[in-house]
């Protein structure tokens, strides 16, 4: 009888100990029913070393905006407007920039153009100013080309994704790559972002509204997302697949307190 109870116990205690509090994975747990939840913050791109950028120019005379559309050398036309193109642009296609270690591109007839630490309104702004001179009416296009994220840890689907609107939320990238495992630390998210070659680490609590006033809320370009185990998995870690060793500890048990019941 003694051995029946301490089986019983022991498979209790599996149950209990093997299962997550609601507490640990339930998402914005301190948000009220209808209660209305504002980010208090914006996020704009702004534009940084080694981004791919594309900036289309056109213009109601299209001859005219031609030159500033070349994949590669153009020569310099004067203010009076006598324009002679060396090169053409593909038919749809986009040009495209890399923005090198001093943050500058080479742009046709314009030169050498430092864009780093720029936003998307400022370069167009900039482009356009200096357009003035050769081209009625310029309009300028501008974006970026590399916008992505990088999801790893406890999630179901992790890695890399582009962003083709340039702009995502922390739980919008969570849902791109799965949701969290059920061994995911929900509340110690880790987001990395780098700046001038320098890395910031910021952690968040997914199970807390406070995520929506967070400053990584809105994720930029290259932002790597990690989603830290639980101390559980840490733990199974260091043998072989939790999974399938709670699953046959729990299993053996339970066949074990039935076959002693039975008897």
């Amino acid at each position: 009888m003694n051995s029946y109870k301490f089986l019983l116990l022991l498979v209790v205690s599996t149950f209990i100990f093997s299962c997550k509090t609601p507490t640990d994975v339930v998402y914005f747990q301190n948000s009220k029913d209808l209660e209305k939840i504002k980010s208090t913050n914006s996020f704009t791109p702004v534009f940084k070393v080694d981004d791919v950028v594309s900036i289309l120019v056109s213009a109601t005379d299209m001859d005219a905006a031609r030159p500033f559309n070349l994949m590669q050398g153009a020569s310099l036309p004067s203010p009076s407007g006598e324009i002679t193109a060396t090169a053409s642009v593909t038919s749809g296609a986009e040009p495209t920039y890399l923005i090198d270690e001093e943050g500058i591109i080479d742009f046709p007839v314009l030169g050498k153009l430092k864009i780093a630490g720029l936003t998307r309104v400022q370069i167009k702004d900039m482009l356009k100013e200096r357009l003035k001179i050769y081209i009625k009416d310029p309009i300028v296009n501008v974006r970026l080309k590399n916008f992505k994220i990088t999801v790893v840890g406890e999630v179901s689907r992790p890695g890399s994704f582009t962003i083709p609107n340039e702009r995502i939320t922390i739980i919008e990238a969570i849902g791109l790559a799965g949701d969290l495992t059920i061994m995911g630390k929900r509340g110690n998210v880790m987001v990395i972002r780098e700046n001038d070659g320098v890395n910031t680490y910021h952690r968040i609590d997914l199970t807390s509204k406070s995520i929506f006033d967070s400053p990584v809320y809105y994720l930029a370009q290259n932002d790597v997302l990690y989603i830290e185990p639980n101390q559980a998995m840490v733990k199974s870690s260091k043998g072989r697949d939790n999974t399938i060793g709670v699953v046959l500890s729990v299993v053996s048990v339970g066949l074990a307190a039935l076959a002693l019941i039975l008897r």
